[in-house]
Formats: C-alpha cells, structure tokens, sequence
C-alpha cells in the first residue's frame, strides 16, 4: 500500500508512546477492557441549527474527497496500530456527519482496510449513521452487501412542521421510507428521534414516537432537544416546551416504548431483547475505544494508566496531519483523581447499572476511591445498597445529575504552589 507508514517515522513515533504508556504508573489494571474503533465521516449537506457535532457542509456529495479521505484513515489506523496491538475489536461505529454521503464502495473500501489492520470477533457489530433522503436510501442494500450490520437513522421527527423547525434537509415522507428501508435490508437498526421540539405539545410528541415504533424498530434512541454552546439554536433561541411539559414528555416516550416490547437499559436508549447496541454499551461500561477520522476521540486502557487522544478537527488539517503520521492532535492521561468521575458518568447511565467489580477492573483503582460517594448516595436513595453492584435507585436515575455531582472530584486542600 503506498500510503503505508510500515516501517516509517510514524511507528516509530507510535512505537515510543507505546513505551511512554507502558512505564509504570499509580494504576493497576490487571486486565485490559474490551476495544471497540469510531470512525468519523465529518460531511453534511446542511449544518443543523442544533448540531454541535464536527460535521462540516458539502452541499454536493460528489465533492467529498472519499479516497483522499480513506487514504488518510488508513494511514490514521496504521500510526495507531501498536497501542492496540493484539487487541480484537468488538464493534465499529462510522458516525459523522453523515456517513451514508458516502458511496457504498468507500464504505466496502473502508470496512476492508480495518478488517486487514485489526482483528474482528467474528460477531462484530459494524453501525453505519445514516440521515432519511431518497438519494441514501436506495444505498442501503449495498451498505449491508459492504458489511454493515446494523444502521442508526437520524429521523428526529416523523412531523414536517418539527423537521423545519429543526433545519433537516428530509421530510416526513422520507424518514417513513427510509425506515421501511432500513427493516428490509437490516436484522437490527435504530431510529434517532427527539422530543421536547420548538412549537411541540405532548400530543405531538407522543404521534412522533408512535410514528416510529409503527415501524417496528428493535433499537430506539430518544433524546430531548437541548440548547447546545455555540450553535445558531444557542445564539437565537427558539420557543421550547417548559422543564413540566419537557418532563411529562420524557415520561410519555418511556411509557409509549416500553409498552411496545423496548426495555428502556440507557437513560435514552430502548431496545428489543438482543439489540441493545453494543458498542454503546462498551462506552457506558467504560471499555476502550480507539477513534479514527476527523475530531475523533478515544480512549485507551494501559496496565497503569488510562489516555485519552483527540485528533485533528479540520478535515482537511486532519488529512495532511494523518497522512505525515501525525493524526492525533491532543493526548492526556487521565488523572487518579478524575477517574472515578468519568466511570460513574458513564456506568450510572445504565438502567441496571454495573458489577461493583467492574470499577477496580476498568480503572485500576481500589474500592475505597468511591467509598465515600457511594453511602452518601445510598443514604440519599439514590444508589442500590447492593454491595455487588453500582446501580441507581428510580430516583437516582431521575435525579442522575444530582447523584453524579457526589463523584466529581474534590477541589486539591493544599493546591501546588504556581510557578
């Protein structure tokens, strides 16, 4: 392969921060988590007003420099094949953007170039995001001929009025086809969809989500509408329901869901028995994750110590970056003290929570770090008093914010002088 960096300066460098992270440390994790691989495909044809994803605006998808693209995504994985080497993968995400602006042979290309780099189980989930529209939903059989396995619809809304309001490029027309699509070509597919929507009342929002459960998803993701930083929706705000009505409608959608087969495991995900996706469940359960492509973070486990890389943002910086070996732009550990927080951010998230074990296993850290969190939560009702599992209470996980500040870590009482 010609853009191979076999040999060259970049393992190299990779070679020497694979020793860096090998050294000893203050962590003890005796096993290494399980490694799941994201890969960002940073285009769009429209930047929603609410989107605070890298994702950036090709308004013709023939101008996405697909094999420039793959080319730096190559060389991306080969730089970072010794920190995972030997590691098998249990899930691969394409996420964007809009990944399914992609040609079907990109994402053949693409699935092939990391089955001959890394290791996949043989069951191994491969999510492919895709957005409704007429021209990517006759794609979507040669996306799963290509190898994707399941696909994750960002409908958002089944109602015209809430999909203008929402600045998406489809209608309602096209998420419902898209969704008979998806069911056609795909065992297990997730639909996206949003509540608490400008102008929306709680009869509209309970239409939307019987909208999408008509079409039988075995995965559903729901998610309220926030107000994220540095969007236009942040800059002029548009007219939302109240926190009350907001929160009858998280009820409803549960309650809609749940009656029609989904197990609410996640605080916005619903799943029929055997679909809940895995490669989340690796992130709520604090597994490793190796990130590719344009912004993309990860996360890697260490015998004594945890890193976290986030690559370059800008596509085009990032391909020239990628393609000299040098795709990652920032790279922490993650500190003793933060630890605790970052698990608990992610494992309480988890309906039916986690083995008490899991914690020392994925952190490296003894018990006695979250000791105190833990019975001041339980003794406020918000954690199980099961000494075997970290789990929310039904208030815990209403009040998850609340119960999550006991784990933040605390403010250093004898501060490094400034130098």
């Amino acid at each position: 392969m010609a853009e191979s960096l076999a040999g060259g300066p970049a393992l190299q460098q990779s070679t020497q921060a694979l020793l860096r992270h090998q050294r000893a440390g203050t962590l003890q994790l005796g096993v290494l988590p399980p490694l799941s691989l994201y890969v960002h495909l940073p285009w769009c044809l429209k930047k929603c007003p609410y989107c605070d994803f890298n994702s950036h605006v090709r308004r013709d998808a023939q101008q996405i420099p697909e094999q420039e693209y793959l080319a730096a995504l190559r060389a991306d994985l080969d730089a970072a094949l010794p920190l995972v080497w030997g590691r098998r993968v249990i899930s691969v995400f394409i996420g964007g953007g809009t990944p399914s602006l992609f040609s079907p042979e990109a994402i053949d290309q693409l699935l092939a170039d990391i089955r001959a780099r890394l290791p996949l189980v043989p069951d191994a989930e491969i999510t492919l995001e895709a957005n409704p529209g007429t021209f990517e939903r006759d794609r979507f059989a040669a996306f799963a001929q290509a190898g994707v396995n399941r696909l994750s619809i960002g409908v958002q809304s089944f109602d015209d009025a809430r999909l203008r309001a929402l600045g998406r490029v489809h209608d309602a027309r096209q998420a419902h086809a898209a969704a008979d699509e998806a069911a056609r070509h795909f065992a297990s597919f997730n639909l996206d969809l949003m509540f608490a929507l400008p102008g929306q009342d709680l009869a509209a929002c309970q239409a939307d989500v019987r909208a999408a459960l008509a079409h039988s998803p075995p995965h559903l993701s729901l998610y309220q509408l926030t107000l994220e930083p540095d969007t236009p929706f942040a800059r002029h705000p548009p007219q939302l329901p109240d926190d009350d009505l907001s929160a009858d409608m998280q009820h409803a959608v549960a309650d809609l869901a749940e009656a029609a087969g989904l197990q609410r495991y996640e605080v916005s995900a619903y799943a029929a028995a055997g679909h809940r996706c895995r490669h989340n469940l690796n992130y709520w359960q604090f597994g490793d994750y190796l990130g590719i492509g344009a912004g993309a973070h990860g996360k890697i486990s260490f015998a004594h110590r945890i890193v976290r890389q986030t690559r370059w943002r800008q596509p085009q910086r990032y391909m020239e970056q990628a393609l000299r070996g040098a795709a990652v732009e920032t790279e922490t550990e993650v500190s003793r003290r933060d630890l605790p927080f970052e698990f608990m951010l992610n494992a309480l998230r988890l309906r039916d929570g986690v083995a008490a074990e899991l914690f020392v296993e994925r952190t490296g850290l003894p018990p006695s770090a979250i000791a105190g969190a833990v019975a001041q939560a339980q003794s406020r009702g918000l954690l199980q008093t099961d000494p075997a599992r970290l789990q929310t209470t039904p208030l815990g996980f209403d009040l998850l914010n609340n119960l999550l500040e006991l784990f933040l870590p605390q403010a250093d009482p004898n501060p490094a002088p400034v130098v």
